[in-house]
């Protein structure tokens, strides 16, 4: 079989064996296509990935004692489960391993997925506290997966619930009605359901898996139009947010919280939500009040760049002292 020769990571890959620059093959597992890439710079495989695992049991997500990553996804070519695992000098490297009818899909886009289209270099911090998290976290990198529907989905399905709750309701349905991941069957991955099978879920299961009618019926209404909204992932950011809008029940909360991921979209900044203006606040001025327009104001020197100023201060973990019991990051979002 003729290779694939990638010119912009200097790799050529083959089913079953990718063949690096020195010429020695890397062996794959059974039914497996590997690849090996070199990022152009730091890449924390933890940072960079971490935010499209919904909770600690996300049946489409799992990271072993290895340090290993693997992810089951829906690709435009079928279900796919990918590897990926930093090798090589201080992890300079990363390899990567997949199975399935979208083995080759998700090797294709394994650097868009680590950020490679990302630019950190244009981020320049405004304050100390961003300067400090940015300076501690070099390989902080805005994964793009190209996907929107996978991150769609468990977005709307965290409207105005608790992290808790909606992260039940994504586990319970991904494994009653998705099918398992190709690959490895130890780890018990799943691959979501496709959008004709989200779209005959019964009532009764929506309601046992904790979902109100509302969320329900905005994902029967994306799902009917899920090429559209895939198309998305290949539009500028004001008009792939335009297009996840058109659809009731989707609003700037969800379609920001969608395509910072699907998009790898560095301004996509998340307004709507509960906690984040007030976690802002405090972190830069300590006026944990903060809502919306002062989040907004806060962040306008990072026009161009405020969903990684708002990441890099969630990261420094400078949040305000609780008055109420503490709900889960990412609860309590709008529309």
């Amino acid at each position: 079989m003729a290779a694939r020769f990638d010119p912009l990571t200097r790799t050529a890959v083959r089913g079953g064996r990718t063949a690096v620059p020195n010429g020695v093959p890397h062996p794959a597992g059974a039914g497996s296509k590997t690849r090996r890439w070199t990022p152009p710079g730091p890449t924390d495989l933890g940072l960079v990935l971490g935010p499209l695992r919904r909770g600690p049991a996300d049946p489409t997500f799992r990271t072993t004692p290895d340090g290993s990553i693997w992810r089951a996804s829906r690709t435009p070519q079928g279900p796919g489960t990918l590897r990926v695992a930093a090798t090589g000098a201080g992890g300079a490297d990363i390899e990567a391993e997949a199975w399935g009818p979208g083995a080759d899909w998700l090797l294709d886009t394994l650097p868009a997925l680590l950020g490679a289209a990302d630019d950190p270099a244009a981020f320049v911090p405004r304050h100390r506290l961003v300067h400090a998290s940015h300076r501690r976290r070099p390989g902080l990198r805005l994964t793009r997966t190209g996907l929107v529907l996978e991150s769609l989905i468990p977005v709307i399905l965290e409207q105005k619930v608790t992290a808790d709750e909606a992260y039940r309701a994504w586990r319970r349905l991904v494994r009653q009605y998705g099918a398992p991941a190709p690959g490895p069957a130890h780890l018990g991955l799943y691959v979501m359901p496709e959008p004709r099978t989200w779209s005959a879920i019964p009532s009764w299961d929506w309601h046992k898996a904790g979902v109100d009618s509302k969320r329900s019926a905005t994902v029967l209404r994306a799902v009917r139009v899920a090429a559209r909204l895939e198309e998305a992932a290949h539009l500028p950011l004001a008009e792939a947010a335009a297009r996840l809008e058109l659809i009731p029940g989707i609003g700037p909360w969800t379609s920001a919280e969608t395509l910072q991921r699907s998009n790898g979209a560095p301004d996509a900044v998340t307004t709507g939500d509960l906690h984040l203006p007030g976690i802002i606040g405090f972190a830069l001025t300590g006026n944990r009040d903060a809502d919306d327009a002062d989040m907004l104001t806060l962040l306008a020197p990072y026009e161009g760049q405020r969903h990684r100023a708002a990441r890099l201060i969630l990261l420094a973990g400078h949040t305000p002292p609780r008055r109420h019991p503490r709900m889960p990051r990412g609860d309590i979002g709008r529309l």
